[in-house]
């Protein structure tokens, strides 16, 4: 929903918010559903209120647990039935620097002030534990923002009685324990805070009247922040970007102005400014995002442009590129079709609004609004497309993963025989259990794969080492490999074992493998892992969603035979295993 993106109207979300959620739950959008357990040091009704629309507006329908008025400790501490009973999907500990309970005192010693610190330190320590033993799901807490006064000055920054330094440490001390846990987050309000304007974020006037611990017309761009985090947990982050050229990349019609009459670089102010976000442009690849040019252009006009010496993007930073008079909601549909994603994984960035209206439209994808180039980063950065909770390997070579895969479809073009084709891709394939090493990508695959996903469920990191560890599952990790390159963990498959039943609680498969026999490589080796373990039949479940069509009868190709089907169209197949099964992989070298 446009009301909903950055940058949004807090003072319109706020008033309309009943009528916003109506028409999200009326937008025949299908929905994840999440519990989300919010534990407030201050008031959190609002704040769950307004959170919810963001996540809805992100395909999560959130089921809220709230903790009674400052009792986020106690919560988790002691016995709570109620929490137990809600068994939740997600724990947000919101708090802020009114809930520091040990702040230093001027004539304290250096000793005395590190033991205030690890008191503060410990109590959320233990508060953290606690929840994570019993109720194994992630944890977002966030970090402190700054006091709203300096009783030192400048001092209060660098003193050890200063509570700015103070909070700068135990901001550091919570990061620590970030970098070091698996399914822990922060959320940063220390820099929201300072992005929104300390003095309007920390007026005090609406902790004393109504125990907010931020302004009110704050509390959206705090929701947010948390719903970005929630999203990324669960898959729901874009993908890729799709970038205009002319006055988004540089400055000027190259093919009006030429190429040598755009600005870029630091001969010019604005060239600088169109550098700069180029720069940023380029970094994304580190975290996985996909690069794609739609431009209303001549070929070689951007290409030239590209070229140009001063250019930070290349031409081979970027996986597609369409420079042509066709309508871009076309070349971005195209796009979408020959790196075989959803068009709303894309993020569409252009200068003309009109442009921007009719993609987003017609492609149901984020134009977002990015004013003059000045704005263009912080308006991309601050929506949170990308939001990074867990980098993996796969993350940081996705663009070459993909240029690869260019690659390999002009190979294909040039065979007449498919099989050929496949035999001369070299390709080999890793397929075991799971293995710590792959537990975070095993886990991130879940919740990104939405096409080839024949029950949609979804696993946190803490769940994948759940099943891992136990014996009442056959789990599968699926890795290839060709000439061009290694495409990394592409499939992943899980059974839960009942009797001599397996059933088939995920079967998921990476869109940039497929008719690559992959699929049939791990019915193979699941046929073996199940004639080991004394399995006689195979039950597998396809359950419907918009995007994953292309899986319907993915389970009679395998040589399924199909049990039953209701009116929802979820279907229930069974696969007889015995000795004497055929495999099925012709040309993928396993193991």
């Amino acid at each position: 929903m446009k009301e909903l993106q950055y940058p949004f109207d807090s003072g319109y979300i706020i008033k309309k918010k009943k009528s916003i959620k109506r028409q999200l739950l009326g937008s025949g959008k299908k929905f994840i559903e999440k519990k989300i357990a919010v534990l407030g040091g201050s008031t959190t009704h609002d704040i769950i209120a307004i959170m919810d629309l963001f996540l809805l507006d992100q395909g999560i329908k959130a089921e809220f647990y709230e903790s009674e008025y400052a009792m986020y400790w106690e919560d988790v501490m002691f016995e709570n039935e109620e929490l137990k009973a809600f068994s939740p999907d997600i724990i947000y500990i919101h708090t802020s620097n009114r809930n520091i309970r040990n702040f230093p005192l001027q004539g304290m010693t250096k000793e005395e002030v590190n033991s205030c610190l690890e008191a503060d330190y410990q109590h959320f320590l233990k508060l953290w534990e606690k929840a994570k033993a019993d109720y194994n799901c992630p944890i977002i807490q966030n970090n402190f923002e700054y006091p709203y006064y300096r009783l030192l000055g400048n001092s209060d920054a660098t003193d050890i009685h200063g509570r700015v330094r103070y909070i700068n440490r135990l901001n550091e001390k919570f990061a620590t324990y970030a970098e070091e846990t698996e399914d822990f987050f922060i959320q940063d309000i220390n820099y929201l805070s300072s992005t929104y304007g300390l003095d309007v974020w920390s007026n005090p006037l609406y902790w004393h009247m109504y125990k907010y611990s931020l302004a009110m017309e704050a509390i959206p761009l705090l929701a947010f922040s948390v719903s970005n985090i929630i999203k990324s947990i669960y898959g729901k982050n874009k993908k890729s970007l799709v970038l205009d050229l002319d006055n988004t990349l540089w400055g000027g019609i190259i093919g009006d102005d030429g190429v040598e009459n755009i600005e870029i670089g630091p001969e010019t102010s604005m060239g600088q400014v169109y550098a700069e976000f180029q720069t940023y442009i380029k970094a994304q690849k580190d975290i996985g995002v996909i690069l794609n040019i739609a431009s209303k252009n001549e070929e070689e006009n951007a290409l030239a442009g590209l070229n140009h010496p001063d250019s930070v993007l290349k031409p081979d930073d970027f996986i597609d590129i369409k420079a042509n008079w066709d309508p871009k909601s076309k070349n971005v549909e195209d796009i979408a079709r020959e790196l075989n994603l959803l068009p709303e994984s894309f993020v569409f960035v252009d200068d003309n609004p009109a442009e921007r209206e009719i993609v987003s439209a017609q492609l149901d994808m984020p134009a977002p609004e990015i004013g003059s180039v000045e704005d263009y980063i912080r308006v991309i950065d601050r929506s949170g497309f990308f939001e990074v909770t867990k980098l993996s390997a796969d993350d940081a070579k996705r663009n070459k993963m993909y240029k690869e895969n260019m690659e390999r479809m002009k190979l294909e073009a040039s065979f007449a025989d498919y099989g050929e084709y496949l035999l001369s891709l070299d390709m080999k394939g890793t397929i075991k259990g799971f293995e710590p090493i792959y537990l975070d990508r095993i886990a991130q695959l879940t919740n990104k794969s939405n096409q080839f996903n024949l029950t949609t469920k979804r696993y946190t990191r803490a769940e994948i080492e759940k099943v891992s560890a136990s014996d009442e599952y056959i789990d599968l990790y699926g890795k290839l490999e060709d000439k061009f390159g290694d495409n990394g963990v592409v499939s992943v498959v899980i059974g839960h074992i009942n009797g001599d039943i397996l059933n088939m609680d995920l079967w998921i498969m990476s869109c940039r493998v497929l008719k690559r026999d992959m699929e049939y490589a791990m019915m193979d080796e699941l046929v073996s892992k199940a004639l080991a373990k004394g399995i006689k039949t195979i039950k597998g479940y396809f359950y419907p969603t918009a995007k994953n069509k292309m899986v319907k009868e993915f389970y009679k190709q395998m040589g399924f035979e199909k049990l039953s089907e209701d009116e929802s169209g979820n279907t229930v197949w069974e696969f007889k295993v015995k000795d004497s099964y055929k495999k099925q992989n012709n040309y993928i070298k396993v193991n």
